[in-house]
């Protein structure tokens, strides 16, 4: 059967709708939440859309290096020769930056994207320095110790090789720190971020009230990360309201959680107080 002319176009408007929905849920963007973070987010049914659908600043992937491919997975046998950490995450975030006049959410700043190393550290790192120089136009970066901002910032997270990434004259990528870099003197560029698992410094865990003195640790922690000009985040904390109330008063810069709209919806209802 041979298809009218009027018949086509209407085919061809209906992908691009389809298209179009899979891609962005409303035709209004989601305002940025700069404390939104997506732990695991490539276990969502659409990986990064689903986040920048709920505002979220801040995702995070689990990479392999296998063969000269860096795929994306919670796995290894997880991983899939198409899911590619470029497929996934940075050809999407050129296009969205190229679209959105320099941003990937407008008004949002830099948009955090979290590179969790699964495999070796160094032989996993060399491809990614490879792979993100090509993607160096939307990329914050390093060059000779001085710090040029863009529109993502690249963390590194799970097995990160230090000393190679200290010794670059040209780094593409910041260190995901731990607790024992607070009181370091190296540079906030090198370790912008301090993370660590909740579970192994409090005994809280997300229902009624966090004791007095954890609740003062906490905020110390955040005080003196925010000094020496980092960020912070927790990994392993409980999504429960008053987990996410008590670090969103503390300060705490990224709030990890898998219930994407559970957390947005929490950050919009509270954010007129803070």
């Amino acid at each position: 059967m041979r298809l009218s002319f009027a018949s086509l176009a209407l085919v061809f408007l209906l992908l691009l709708t389809t298209q179009t929905v899979f891609t962005r849920a409303d035709d209004k963007p989601a305002s940025p939440l700069s404390q939104a973070h997506a732990h695991n987010d490539y276990l969502h049914d659409r990986p990064l859309y689903d986040a920048l659908d709920h505002g979220f600043n801040s995702v995070e992937a689990d990479v392999f290096l296998v063969g000269d491919k860096l795929l994306v997975g919670h796995t290894l046998g997880e991983t899939t020769p198409d899911r590619t950490l470029a497929a996934l995450y940075l050809d999407p975030l050129r296009q969205r930056v190229r679209s959105g006049g320099g941003q990937v959410q407008p008004g949002g700043g830099p948009f955090r994207l979290f590179i969790d190393i699964k495999s070796s550290a160094e032989p996993t790192y060399a491809a990614l320095t490879t792979l993100l120089a090509s993607y160096s136009d939307m990329l914050s970066q390093v060059q000779d110790d001085k710090f040029q901002t863009c529109a993502i910032n690249v963390v590194i997270s799970g097995n990160r090789p230090q000393a190679t990434m200290a010794a670059e004259k040209k780094r593409f990528a910041g260190i995901d720190g731990r607790l024992s870099d607070l009181n370091s003197d190296v540079a906030s560029h090198l370790i912008p971020v301090i993370s660590d698992n909740w579970k192994s410094h409090f005994q809280w865990r997300g229902a009624g009230e966090i004791p007095a003195e954890e609740k003062q640790k906490l905020r110390q922690w955040v005080r003196q990360a925010h000094a020496d000009g980092r960020q912070i985040r927790f990994w392993g904390t409980p999504d429960t309201p008053p987990m996410w109330r008590v670090l969103q008063d503390s300060g705490v810069d990224m709030i990890n959680t898998d219930d994407l709209p559970g957390l947005e919806k929490f950050l919009r209802d509270n954010r007129s107080n803070h």
